[in-house]
């Protein structure tokens, strides 16, 4: 006997001021998903936002703290679906391919599929926000040992044990970052699926501000190095105050060695105190890295609760 089974599907978009694109994106998204159920996460838009997606047949839900991480918070833990498709809301990525990520992920099976940006025009994807992206790519993939080709795109798929494992802490554009790691620190099953990237819809502008958003994600990644890997901060961080330490206190004890005498109290002092402060990091980077050991474990625990993308029966609760 078939079993009747079929993984559910939802697509989540989130907006804000998209009323001359949420519509494409829902009918593409509609041909692609025919069996998805379509959320348009409106972010308090002041358009017709609304409106369009309605007419377009999107289930539409409102999200009134400003800020794309917020919309993902709130969305992941709403919805309810063996697969997860997240999608801007601006038209510039395929929605027609949502389809194969989705594919994708089943086949694999995977836990992240990542829609990796294939620009179709010059003006499409601007060089500053290129080479942004490759920078804090490349940062990403130094510290959690495993690198992606476009961490901070808005097209991805995900399973359900993705989306529940999700700490969705990020407010605004630095949540792709916050998602990124999120799986290369779990070492969760991933795959890439390359779509195009165009231009936006006329009459629509972009939310993203270069400098600031770029700063942001920086600081995120910083945040989230600190909390993941604490022995290599904090490490880093002691090794340069024990240079600074060694660079101050080696002529003083050189000239100890001549002389018998410490000629520069003051700067003994000082090199002494920062050599017990790069032992005292060091130590407590150790103990912080027990720390997230731990957490990481329960993370894992609360992924492995959830079956895996197109498992037939569900993980029951023990």
């Amino acid at each position: 006997m078939t079993d009747p089974y079929r993984p559910t599907v939802a697509a989540i978009v989130p907006c804000y001021n998209e009323e001359a694109a949420i519509g494409t994106v829902v009918r593409d998204l509609r041909l692609a998903l025919p069996d998805a159920e379509i959320y348009v996460y409106d972010n308090a838009s002041t358009d017709a936002t609304v409106q369009r997606a309605e007419e377009a047949g999107a289930i539409v839900r409102s999200e009134p703290r400003k800020g794309k991480g917020n919309v993902v918070r709130r969305a992941f833990a709403d919805i309810d679906a063996d697969v997860v498709v997240l999608i801007d809301g601006d038209d510039t990525y395929d929605a027609t391919r949502a389809g194969d990520l989705v594919a994708t992920l089943l086949e694999g099976p995977y836990d992240h599929v990542l829609g990796v940006r294939s620009t179709v025009s010059d003006s499409a994807y601007r060089p500053g926000h290129a080479v942004g992206n490759r920078l804090l790519t490349g940062v990403v993939g130094l510290l959690f040992g495993r690198e992606v080709s476009d961490m901070l795109s808005g097209y991805r798929a995900f399973s359900r044990r993705y989306v529940k494992s999700f700490p969705a802490l990020s407010q605004e554009f630095e949540t792709e970052t916050e998602m990124t790691v999120h799986a290369l620190r779990l070492r969760l099953p991933a795959a890439e699926v390359v779509t195009d990237f165009k231009d936006r819809a006329a009459g629509s502008e972009s939310k993203l501000r270069t400098y600031r958003d770029g700063w942001r994600i920086l600081k995120l990644i910083l945040a989230l190095a600190r909390r993941e890997r604490p022995a290599l901060f904090h490490g880093v961080i002691a090794a340069l105050v024990t240079v600074a330490a060694l660079a101050l206190g080696t002529p003083v004890i050189v000239d100890y060695l001549h002389t018998g005498e410490v000629a520069r109290f003051p700067t003994a002092i000082l090199a002494s105190a920062m050599m017990i402060i790069a032992t005292v990091t060091a130590v407590l980077g150790y103990t912080l890295d027990a720390l997230a050991h731990s957490r990481q474990e329960s993370a894992r625990l609360a992924y492995l609760r959830f079956p895996a993308p197109g498992a037939t029966h569900p993980v029951r609760d023990l």
